[in-house]
């Protein structure tokens, strides 16, 4: 992602795992065309333009312009299901647990907003091999929030007759930060995540807020 996007709570070096330097500095030029302009209005010679390489320089790191896209998707989404199931298989209590993983992926989706445009709404660009890749992750990632959900409800913690709806409600509204979130706001990441997990707690019946108030 680039260094606009990065804003106060972001968690991590952006790209960081992507070698060499050039590979990384393409990704993050098509991580800025795809957000700004879409996948299917963005040309390889934008993307090298941004990077400051010749189109013949892309093609040595990646073949195709899907391919680009497909190593964002599947770097954003796994880190995505890291964070979610990190925070499923952690100790506490379920409402615990699901204000953990609500605050963790709103704050990424916040914090990297940019890139998550790109990985939660380029979806259907995808080879059908990839997107087959990246629906799989995408079930991975609902199966650990239905999980905590599931559990809530074992115990007694929370009030949610139909989990499957409840779970993708819950993704939905984390997800679409990426969609509004601005760095000039009023909000940063962590207060946004904050925010957004009182509100999932309150959604699922429990009886324990975050307490994030914003005036």
């Amino acid at each position: 992602m680039s260094t606009a996007e990065e804003t106060p709570g972001a968690e991590d070096v952006p790209w960081g795992e992507v070698t060499p330097e050039a590979a990384r500095r393409l990704l993050v030029a098509a991580v800025e065309a795809f957000a700004e302009r879409g996948y299917h209005a963005t040309t390889t010679r934008d993307i090298a333009g941004r990077a400051g390489m010749s189109p013949a320089a892309l093609y040595i790191h990646y073949k195709t312009k899907e391919e680009l896209l497909h190593r964002i998707s599947r770097i954003g989404h796994d880190r995505a299901l890291e964070i979610l199931e990190a925070a499923a298989g952690s100790g506490g209590t379920a409402a615990e647990r699901l204000a953990d993983a609500v605050r963790s992926f709103v704050r990424w989706h916040a914090g990297h907003h940019m890139t998550a445009r790109v990985v939660q709404y380029e979806l259907d660009a995808l080879s059908e091999e990839h997107r087959t890749e990246i629906v799989e992750l995408r079930r991975q990632s609902d199966a650990a929030v239905r999980r905590i959900l599931n559990e809530g409800v074992a115990a007694g913690e929370f009030d949610v007759p139909d989990v499957p709806g409840t779970t993708l409600a819950v993704l939905s509204l984390c997800i679409d930060v990426a969609r509004w979130f601005n760095v000039q706001g009023r909000r940063t990441p962590d207060e946004v995540g904050a925010l957004y997990a009182d509100l999932v707690l309150r959604m699922v019946g429990s009886g324990t807020q975050t307490g994030a108030r914003k005036k």
